[in-house]
């Protein structure tokens, strides 16, 4: 069994209480000494002392145990390929050990950097015109962002909450929709009706709480009908739990609470569409075959890439993948992460990256090992996917998505048994976005990066126009 050690956070805790290691141990009934030998990992988490630590200061146990040590040490590593570090960058063991003795100040630097390349984006697409406060003020995207993947993208309390579902209204994939219609309709009187494009304007989904009606567009296919229908069920049924869940997350912008809401209630709808122990169960035994587990559960290539993004229960793990989905001007619309990958927030993601030529062959998996610009390295998938149709102006609907994880979790997925693992160097260098790409001599430069100085040479042209 695997030892918890819990130093940092039950450090924070007594701080936060204003309490000495010998005021903590004789609440808890134990030793000052075994209070300090936990503060400094020297020992693990007994059983005892976690119900002790939930009783006296009521915490929840989950929020004891949970390690975030994983995501701050990637974070970290991340932020230290900052070029403006490039003079004196901290080794792996630093790291971990500010981790350990300085989780505070390892948050405060990391919203401090955050902060810093927040400006730098926003001073790229907007110049000048906004205020400085405007520059360092994070997006709900980013906010919302920041939130699922603290909690490595899972969300036990919903996942209990379709399977509950499920035990209530148990149904074939296919059957699912007039499930769910038959519940919204028995339990809360609510009407779903669907409509044509022309009546529906440009929305897909109306969820009308006065008049107890659910209105959704024919530009829906099966598979979208049958989410947005589980997705209403989470605001009519668990709006108690949403708000929970958000009131523990230090979200100050109202926007970005709402925008929260809606993609908890997306997980939900998730969850009952895809139980976690049958997809779980599928992924493992299909080697991660989307299509495979797209048929099996009647919902799209992009349904099932978005799940398994959150197949992060400590029981029972499923790989870790990140999900990004980009226009075709390479804006992001849409990210979720599990793994070390740091997605670009706002879009010029690299050129490099097979996801941004996905576009060229429609519906078409296309595989790639890529290698970012620190040496971690990554198997990504990219795929196109199709949005609805609103009009003949709007018939070319394309998205791109990707799909990858880290190199060491590759061999369990099916797409590589015909896509060897290259040798040597020969994975793909991208960056994360030129701006902030440390690479010298990139084909693909399409701007100067904003730390790093680029060798000019007079006497010889390079690869591009920003280095010689």
């Amino acid at each position: 069994m695997q030892k918890t050690f819990i130093g940092s956070q039950l450090r924070q805790l007594r701080r936060e209480n204003g309490q000495t290691q010998v005021e903590m141990a004789r609440i808890l009934g134990v030793s000052a000494a075994y209070i300090n030998l936990l503060e400094k990992n020297q020992r693990s988490l007994s059983v005892a002392m976690l119900m002790g630590l939930a009783d006296h200061y009521n915490v929840d146990w989950r929020d004891v145990v949970m390690d975030k040590s994983a995501n701050l040490l990637a974070d970290l590593r991340n932020s230290i390929q900052d070029p403006l570090f490039a003079s004196n960058p901290p080794d792996i063991q630093e790291l971990r050990a500010a981790i350990d003795h300085a989780p505070s100040l390892v948050q405060n630097f990391l919203k401090l950097h955050q902060s810093h390349r927040t400006a730098m984006d926003n001073i790229m697409r907007f110049g000048s015109e906004r205020m400085p406060q405007e520059l360092l003020t994070s997006s709900p995207e980013t906010i919302i962002y920041d939130f699922f993947r603290d909690h490595f993208n899972h969300f036990d309390v919903l996942e209990r909450a379709a399977e509950s579902f499920r035990d209530e209204e148990p149904c074939e994939p296919y059957e699912m929709q007039n499930i769910l219609k038959q519940r919204l309709f028995n339990r809360h009187s609510i009407i779903v009706e669907t409509k044509p494009i022309e009546e529906m304007r440009e929305a897909l989904r109306i969820y009308d709480a006065d008049r107890k009606v659910v209105l959704l567009s024919e530009a829906l296919d099966y598979q979208n009908r049958t989410f947005q229908l589980a997705h209403v069920i989470c605001f009519v049924e668990l709006s108690d739990v949403l708000e929970t869940i958000t009131s523990k997350a230090n979200i100050d912008s109202k926007p970005a609470i709402k925008r929260c809401h809606v993609e908890l209630a997306n997980y939900f709808a998730a969850a009952v569409l895809m139980p976690y122990d049958a997809i779980h169960a599928m992924a493992e035994q299909s080697g991660y075959d989307i299509d495979r587990m797209g048929s099996a559960f009647a919902v799209s290539f992009e349904q099932v890439c978005q799940r398994l993004t959150t197949l992060q229960r400590e029981t029972k793990r499923g790989v870790p993948f990140f999900f990004l989905r980009v226009d075709k001007a390479g804006n992001v619309t849409k990210r979720f992460n599990a793994t070390s990958f740091n997605i670009a927030e706002y879009g010029g993601s690299c050129p490099v990256w097979n996801l941004h030529t996905a576009f060229r062959t429609p519906g078409v998996i296309l595989p790639q090992f890529v290698e970012l610009p620190d040496g971690e390295r990554f198997f990504t998938l990219a795929r196109t996917t199709e949005r609805p149709v609103y009009s003949m102006q709007t018939q070319d609907r394309r998205l791109a998505i990707s799909l990858g994880c880290e190199i060491q979790h590759a061999s369990k997925l099916v797409y590589t048994t015909t896509f060897q693992k290259p040798a040597g160097d020969s994975f793909s260098k991208i960056g994360i976005s030129c701006h902030l790409c440390s690479r010298h001599n990139c084909s693909q430069r399409a701007h100067d990066p904003l730390f790093t100085e680029l060798t000019t040479d007079p006497t010889r042209r390079g690869v591009t126009r920003y280095e010689s």
